[in-house]
């Protein structure tokens, strides 16, 4: 990969790979960093990456910080929590989008990756598995779990609006 590509690659992928953190971390500062991060050791490795595959590249580096931040979070136990309360919108859709959070983050890691490539940032089955290390069959499977999941715990929507 040559510098410009490298520079192609940040202006294409910068914003994608940004809101995928970012919906699983739900800390801007924090998805910053693993973005960052991502770029970084793309940068470092750029004479190893090919091009045509620099997108899936980046997502992997960056879902595989993203787990290792969340397990070392784990472990960190802080005295004091801040939540920022932040109001998206009034009425329905603002309801609906806070269930729709909630449900979401019973899921597991995974799970909420996986919903979140396929559903929110469009990427293939096999795509989805060059990111997560998972084959094709067990994308399916598990995304087909994680959708139970989320319909088992919303219902139908009439009951969230």
């Amino acid at each position: 990969m040559t510098d410009k590509e490298f520079n192609i690659c940040v202006d294409a992928y910068a914003d994608p790979v940004y809101r995928f953190i970012l919906k699983n971390l739900k800390q801007e500062e924090d998805a910053r960093d693993v973005v960052q991060s991502a770029f970084e050791k793309m940068w470092l490795n750029r004479e190893k990456v090919i091009n045509e595959t620099a997108k899936s590249f980046l997502f992997t580096v960056a879902y595989n910080l993203m787990i290792d931040h969340i397990r070392k979070n784990k472990r960190v136990q802080l005295t004091e929590s801040f939540k920022e309360e932040i109001m998206i919108g009034e009425g329905i859709a603002h309801g609906f989008k806070r269930e729709l959070e909630l449900a979401l983050d019973r899921l597991t890691t995974l799970q909420k990756s996986l919903i979140l490539l396929k559903d929110y940032e469009g990427y293939s089955y096999d795509e989805i598995g060059k990111i997560t290390g998972l084959n094709g069959s067990q994308v399916k499977v598990y995304l087909h779990r994680a959708r139970l999941q989320l319909k088992t715990y919303i219902g139908k929507p009439e009951n969230i609006i």
